[in-house]
């Protein structure tokens, strides 16, 4: 939940409403308080709108974002996580 906890922190920090984010995003309020809790994922979209409206880096809230479905997809094989995440960081610097 590092994408839900830091976009939460973002928006208490500028003591910013729920219902500002989600409006903006043209969901409900109810939907955007899941995404701030981690009950559900935020649409990969709706990330710059959230980043520009927390005055946040898309890149540092897209990181966040990638690294939550990366750990709730290996989470439970923690015995091999190491090496899924090394053969991924090899994958990708070929």
């Amino acid at each position: 939940m590092l994408f839900a906890n830091r976009i939460r922190e973002l928006r208490e920090s500028k003591q910013m409403l729920q219902r500002h984010i989600s409006a903006a995003l043209d969901i409900d309020n109810a939907m955007y308080c899941k995404i701030e809790r981690g009950d559900r994922r935020a649409k990969r979209e709706q990330i710059p709108v959230i980043a520009d409206i927390l005055q946040a880096e898309t890149e540092e809230l897209l990181i966040l974002w990638l690294a939550d479905q990366v750990s709730e997809v290996i989470e439970n094989d923690k015995r091999i996580s190491d090496m899924v995440m090394e053969t991924v960081k090899k994958r990708i610097l070929i």
